[in-house]
Parts: structure tokens; C-alpha cells; sequence
């Protein structure tokens, strides 16, 4: 039973977002920076963010080459260019808002490994160069032949390589950290631990009902669930993807430095300091990997032991220290969903495995929805 302290102080509140990731704690903080004088609070069902954001490899970056002429051959120009300037813009947001050092933020550069099946690729470098050039008013990609010697990669796998001088690395974990810091430093409150069971839209309020604890009660409310979203809108078209990742200990004299993709982004790997970080391949067992179960699928895991293996550390000796899988969530296009799902209730989801890229955008947009 509450007491009258707790009903008249703890639970209500003008904004409550359901979700501390990314997206949650960003939504959050534009809401404090527009409206600083509002009680927001965040819940959390885990201890930390409990999908994708402190799961990543993180990469800051917004679309490798093969990946875009993949988006291209499906979208229109316009809505490629979108994509590409809402994770550009997103990932300027973060940078601002937390600044470099405090996101451990390392621009090395990108590289793409194209192999046989790859280089068709190549055919639409100028066009997709062209494409973006408004938004960096520079050239974005270009062949660096070079690197597959100074990199050591096997010239009989690795045809050509792509680079990208704009993406870089960023330490995740850091990153959330930072977040949560400002948006507490910002009024924010937030309660981890806080499995939300169910939710009501009442004529001036919306109830949140917590599975072993309170209901509280918003204004507006915001969901950042991303692949866990069906839960609480059934129809919603969304699906998870799970995304496997290991790193290795560390390898003695590594000549990795940047990030890589390979096979249109499905695996991705980098250094850190001197491991390696690689993850990917959800596309060998795909039916598999639309799930919310954070298990490692040892089909992709072996491929991935492989690939380390033949082209990432040829002829180098390395020991996996650690695996672990972070929950995307994915539709039928790379759009994610940000709109109202009722007067009172709003979501930002179904991220694209981009989170990192386009969730300080999201919530900013989010925000200004709840405001409205």
C-alpha cells in the first residue's frame, strides 16, 4: 500500500518513457531541454538497457557501399539520401550532446571488403557519390587497394576495398553512461528494474502498470522498446533480429585499425585497442534470428570462428574471450517507426540495427511529438 507521500510525489508524472536505451534516455533529454520545468521519468526493465544499446560493437557509422546500392536497387534516391542524412544527423546529435572523449568517439575511417559476388558494387560507386555528395560536399567512398596488404587480408579473398573517411568507433558502454548522466544531471529520473505489464489510456492520463510494483501516471507517455514493442502493440510490423558479436583477446601486433563491413553490412568487425570486436551473419540462419531470446545461434557463431579465422586474422594467432548477443528490430523497409499510437501514447522503434546512428534523432523527434 502507498502512502500519501508516494501517491502525491513518486507517481505521477508529465512524461513517462518506457525504455532506457538510446532512443528512451535521448527522448528524455530533448524533453528536459525544451521543457525544463516537467517531471520525467524513464523505466527500465533490466539493470542496464536491455536490447541492442549496450549489445553493439560499436560503430558510428551510415551505410557501407554495397549496403546503399542494396537500399537502392528497393528505394527510391530521395528516401535512400533520408536514410543516409538521418543517421549522419543522428550521429552529429550524439556527438554534440555528449561530446568525443566521453564516448571514447574514433574517426579511423571505414572500410568495405568486397569479394567476387561483391564487386557489382563498384558499378555504382560514382552514383551513390554523387547521391550524397550535397549532404557531405565531399566524395564519401573510394578504392584503397593498399590497405588489403597493409591490413593483411588475403588478396585471394579480398578483391577490392572501399573506403569511407567519415565513419568511426565509439565505446557503447561509455556512450549509455554519458547518456544517462546528462539525462539525470537534467532532472531526469529513472527505475531500473521496472517491468511494465501493462498500460491504460485513461481521459487525462495514461496508467502504467508496473509486474511487481506501482502504477503510475503520465500525460504523455513514450515507448522506446524497440524489438520487444509487440508486446505492447500486438500489430505493430516489426520483427526482431538478433545480432550475435564476440571479441577476442588481445592479438599481438594487430594491423586492424578502423571499422569494417563485409557481405552489404551482415557482418561488421574492428578493432579495440588491440582486439578484435566482430559480429554478424544473422543472414546465414535468418527465420532463426527473428527472436527476442538473447541465446547464440552456434551456426553463425562458427561461421563467425571462421571468418576470424581465413580473412580477418590469417595465419595469427587469437582466442575468443567473450560472445554475446544484442536484439534488433527490423520491417518490411528501413524506415523506423516514430509516430503516435494514440492521443496520449507515442513510439520511436524498429531501429534497423542503426541505433547507435539514428537514436538521438529519434528522440528528438519523439519529443517534439509528446510536446505537441
Amino acid at each position: 500500500m502507498l502512502s500519501f507521500w508516494e501517491k502525491d510525489f513518486f507517481i505521477a508524472y508529465d512524461y513517462i518513457i518506457v525504455g532506457s536505451g538510446i532512443v528512451g534516455l535521448s527522448t528524455a533529454v530533448s524533453l528536459k531541454e525544451r521543457k525544463p520545468e516537467s517531471r520525467v521519468l524513464v523505466l527500465e526493465r533490466g539493470v542496464f538497457p536491455t536490447g541492442a544499446s549496450t549489445k553493439n560493437a560499436g560503430f558510428a557509422c551510415f551505410g557501407s557501399l554495397s549496403e546503399i546500392v542494396a537500399d537502392l536497387k528497393k528505394l527510391p534516391e530521395e528516401e535512400v539520401f533520408n536514410l543516409v542524412k538521418l543517421r549522419w544527423d543522428g550521429l552529429q546529435l550524439l556527438r554534440k550532446r555528449l561530446g568525443d572523449e566521453a564516448i571514447d568517439y574514433q574517426n579511423y575511417g571505414g572500410y568495405e571488403l568486397l569479394r567476387e559476388p561483391e564487386l557489382h558494387a563498384l558499378d555504382e560507386l560514382d552514383r551513390v557519390n554523387h547521391l550524397l555528395y550535397p549532404l557531405f560536399g565531399k566524395t564519401v567512398y573510394s578504392i584503397e587497394n593498399q590497405k588489403i596488404h597493409d591490413f593483411a587480408f588475403p588478396k585471394e579473398a579480398v578483391n577490392t576495398m572501399v573506403f569511407n573517411p567519415l565513419e568511426a568507433q565509439i565505446h557503447s558502454g561509455k556512450m549509455m553512461k554519458s547518456l544517462l548522466q546528462l539525462a539525470t544531471s537534467k532532472g531526469v529520473e529513472v527505475i531500473t528494474g521496472a517491468q511494465v505489464a501493462a498500460f491504460e489510456e485513461k481521459q487525462d492520463a495514461v496508467e502504467i502498470a508496473l509486474a511487481d510494483g506501482p502504477t503510475f501516471k503520465a500525460q504523455q507517455v513514450a515507448f522506446c522498446t524497440n524489438a520487444f514493442s509487440k508486446w505492447f502493440f500486438p500489430t505493430m510490423d516489426i520483427e526482431p533480429g538478433r545480432g550475435a558479436v564476440l571479441v577476442t583477446k588481445p592479438v599481438k601486433a594487430l594491423k586492424l585499425k578502423g571499422t569494417f563491413h563485409y557481405d552489404e553490412g551482415f557482418y561488421y568487425f574492428r578493432n579495440y585497442q588491440d582486439r578484435v570486436i566482430f559480429g554478424g551473419g544473422r543472414n546465414l540462419d535468418i527465420e532463426t534470428e527473428k527472436t527476442t531470446s538473447f541465446d547464440i545461434n552456434q551456426i553463425i557463431l562458427n561461421k563467425l570462428k571462421s571468418d576470424l579465422e581465413t580473412l580477418i586474422l590469417p595465419g595469427q594467432e587469437f582466442e575468443i574471450e567473450q560472445t554475446w548477443s544484442g536484439i534488433m528490430a527490423f520491417g518490411p523497409n528501413k524506415k523506423p517507426i516514430i509516430g503516435k499510437q494514440s492521443d496520449r501514447v507515442s513510439a520511436g522503434v524498429r531501429l534497423g540495427g542503426m541505433g547507435v546512428a539514428i537514436g538521438s534523432k529519434i528522440g528528438l523527434q519523439l519529443a517534439d511529438l509528446m510536446l505537441q
